[in-house]
Formats: C-alpha cells, sequence, structure tokens
C-alpha cells in the first residue's frame, strides 16, 4: 500500500472507530455501569486506579473517558479530573452523573489544539483508549499540557489475550461478552510490547514501569500498563 492509500485507510478506519462509540455509547454505558465486563470486574479497572493514585496528581485528564466512571473513582479519592470523548452521547451520560469535568473533543482536535482541555495535567491516563494506528502527534500535544513531573499511563489489550498472530496490525472488537445489548462492531489497531515502546518514544515519552494486571482465578494476563513519563 502507497502512503497515501495507507492515509486514507487509517482515515477510513479512525472514522469507522468514533462512528462505532457514537453507535454504542447506550449499550457501553449499561456494560460498564452494570460491571459486566469480566476483565474489568476482577482486574483492569481497580489496576488503573492504583497506578493513578501511586501518581498523586493534583489534576488528572481522563483521555476517552467514556461514560466517565473513572473520573468518578478519582473523584472518590480526592482526585480532581478532566474528562474528554470524541463521542457527544457519552459524554452527554458522563456530565449527567457528575464527578467531573467533561468535554466533547476528539483526538484531532486535541493534537490540533491541546489547550482546548482547558487545563495542566499531572497525569494522563489512556485506558484501553488508544485505538488508532497513527498515535504521536496525539501524544505530542499532550506533552504541551503535562506538567513537568507529568505521567501519562496507558492500558491496553495484553497480547495472551488475542488468538494469534499477535503481530502488530488491525483488529475488529466485536464486543463479544459486553453484554446483550446490539454493538457496532470496531476497527482498532494492535500493538506488540516493542511497538508500544516505539510509539511512545516517537510521542516524546519513555516508560518506567510496566504491570501486567491477571485474572484473580487462573492468573492468565489481562491488559498491559504501561507506565511513562515525559522525555
Amino acid at each position: 500500500m502507497t502512503g497515501a492509500g495507507r492515509a486514507a485507510d487509517g482515515a477510513r478506519r479512525s472514522a469507522q472507530i468514533a462512528a462505532s462509540w457514537r453507535a454504542n455509547a447506550a449499550a457501553w454505558t449499561e456494560a460498564v455501569r452494570a460491571r459486566a465486563i469480566e476483565s474489568r470486574r476482577v482486574a483492569t479497572d481497580a489496576a488503573i486506579i492504583r497506578a493513578a493514585l501511586a501518581v498523586r496528581p493534583a489534576l488528572a485528564l481522563d483521555l476517552g473517558c467514556g461514560e466517565g466512571w473513572l473520573v468518578r473513582a478519582l473523584a472518590d479519592h480526592g482526585v480532581a479530573a478532566i474528562g474528554i470523548d470524541g463521542s457527544a452521547p457519552l459524554i452527554e451520560a458522563a456530565a449527567a452523573a457528575g464527578g467531573g469535568t467533561f468535554l466533547c473533543l476528539g483526538y484531532d482536535d486535541i493534537a490540533a489544539d491541546p489547550a482546548r482541555c482547558g487545563a495542566t495535567f499531572d497525569l494522563v491516563v489512556a485506558n484501553f483508549a488508544l485505538l488508532d494506528e497513527r498515535v504521536a502527534p496525539l501524544l505530542a500535544a499532550l506533552r504541551g499540557i503535562m506538567t513537568a513531573r507529568g505521567r501519562l499511563l496507558v492500558q491496553t489489550v495484553h497480547p495472551r489475550a488475542l488468538a494469534p498472530p499477535r503481530a502488530d496490525g488491525w483488529r475488529v472488537e466485536d464486543f463479544s461478552g459486553f453484554g446483550d445489548s446490539a454493538w457496532t462492531p470496531m476497527p482498532w489497531y494492535f500493538r506488540t510490547l516493542p511497538s508500544w515502546v516505539a510509539a511512545l518514544r516517537d510521542g516524546g515519552f519513555a516508560m518506567y514501569g510496566l504491570a501486567e494486571p491477571t485474572h484473580s482465578d487462573d492468573g492468565r494476563p489481562l491488559s498491559l500498563l504501561l507506565e511513562t513519563t515525559l522525555t
């Protein structure tokens, strides 16, 4: 595929990702609030909360906040947070539940003008929220709204949670096991750990820690949690 063709394909998939989160907003809100997603219930939600609180942020940014659960969880621990998401229905659900400030902004909006996030942050969290192939422009923009001690936490799918081949490339999430609602499938870009390290480096971040939250019953890894700092 030519460079132009790859760019067009990436733009098409990005539009599909955005459309799926608009279409799935009600089903996602129900699934999260009913704790219907097993991996979140048994390990990954608690893992990202622990990692966020360990930073001791004065102000956090939840990137791709969905219906706002993490902003509310941080508020319960005395941490102020702003949640942003490109899905207007999800932001409406988050704002209705309260617990923080919520803004409807897409990642292209942030890359073009990061000041639209409205503050400077000690912590940015991307919890299963970096789904595109090209993330370096967004990461580079985030640097401009982070304090010198700022940290970025990225939680993503663990390679062992997927069927082979475990190589970089586009996958399709059909949301099976996420509840009985009708779901619109979503493309997402899978990265191996070396690819994540490279993408973060290209965006101006370096890893200082790595966690692998596991299932409490059988010990299988459910996610990778990448702890990074500004370079």
